[in-house]
């Protein structure tokens, strides 16, 4: 059984205004939100900072990341 299969996190930087960060998200999270940004037409970075910014409280990113896919195929 492979990583993507298991269903585990898998650990990507990011640079959010020129500082990296590393977020962990399941491999459908990561495809999802790389097909968010494209269809937003941004760099995933891009999106990332978008997200980063109008997070609230103690939210941590892949939270918010993960929320914002949510959000996006809901439609």
């Amino acid at each position: 059984m492979s990583a993507t299969d298991s269903g585990r996190p898998q650990k990507h930087s990011l640079t959010l205004r020129g500082h990296r960060t590393s977020v962990s998200l399941e491999a459908e999270f990561w495809q999802a939100f790389r097909d968010m940004a494209q269809a937003r037409g941004l760099a995933l970075n891009a999106l990332a900072i978008e997200i980063d910014e109008s997070r609230r409280g103690d939210i941590g990113l892949a939270t918010a990341i993960r929320l914002a896919v949510l959000r996006h195929y809901r439609g």
